[in-house]
């Protein structure tokens, strides 16, 4: 038996996706309006099983307090917001007035849209202007590569003890091992750097794209 991921065929990946949580009529329309609308950007949207999973792994912690790099069209919000507690606050940070405004319809939809904060503008001023302690409960990054580790840097630190974040697209279609283009260098070195991080405990999922989820000491 080997001990590696299988590889998964177009009808395993379905039967994985309908035997998890099967994306319902709100992620569904969403998913299939950004390919119609976005083609050429459609890619940048979560897996519907990475979707199923931030809801999941939200839950599990216990999240009241989370933060979105990168929205997009706004499924990966939708899920994490999905998953907060009762009263929990998303705070999301992204740079696209048009992307964005997909995302706040189907928020609306699903009946999430009180329990997310969009802000519009660089990540890397929002995520500055958070308050100085450690009360996030969950984080995803999922924007620009070479951003990655300004995003790290302040994410880490506003982390409570046990709190947990998700970073997308850290293999890179397999270009880590053989970087082609600034953003492939940027999360190979990111990589490095987060497996040195002594404040955190570190696991990489071959899920989609690349999946690490970082446990905060």
């Amino acid at each position: 038996m080997s001990l590696k991921s299988l590889p998964l065929t177009d009808e395993l990946h379905a039967y994985l996706v309908a035997h998890g949580a099967a994306p319902d009529e709100v992620v569904r329309e969403l998913m299939e309006e950004t390919r119609a609308v976005l083609p050429a950007e459609a890619e940048m949207q979560v897996a519907p099983e990475q979707a199923a999973l931030l809801t999941f792994l939200t839950r599990l912690v216990g999240a009241r307090q989370a933060v979105e790099v990168g929205t997009f069209t706004g499924l990966s919000a939708l899920s994490i917001a999905r998953g907060l507690v009762d009263g929990g606050q998303l705070t999301c940070f992204d740079i696209s007035e048009e992307y964005t405004s997909v995302a706040r319809r189907y928020w609306a939809r699903a009946g999430v849209d009180d329990r997310v904060e969009l802000r519009i503008g660089p990540a890397a001023d929002g995520l500055h202007a958070l308050p100085h302690e450690r009360y996030l409960d969950f984080a995803f990054i999922d924007a620009d590569k070479v951003g990655y580790p300004v995003y790290w840097s302040e994410l880490v630190p506003r982390m409570r003890p046990g709190g947990l974040i998700a970073v997308d697209n850290v293999l890179r279609g397999g270009r880590v091992l053989a970087p082609q283009d600034a953003g492939d260098r940027a999360i190979a070195a990111f990589n490095d750097e987060v497996l040195a991080d002594v404040r955190v405990d570190v696991v990489m999922l071959p899920i989609a794209d690349g999946l690490t989820l970082a446990r905060v000491r």
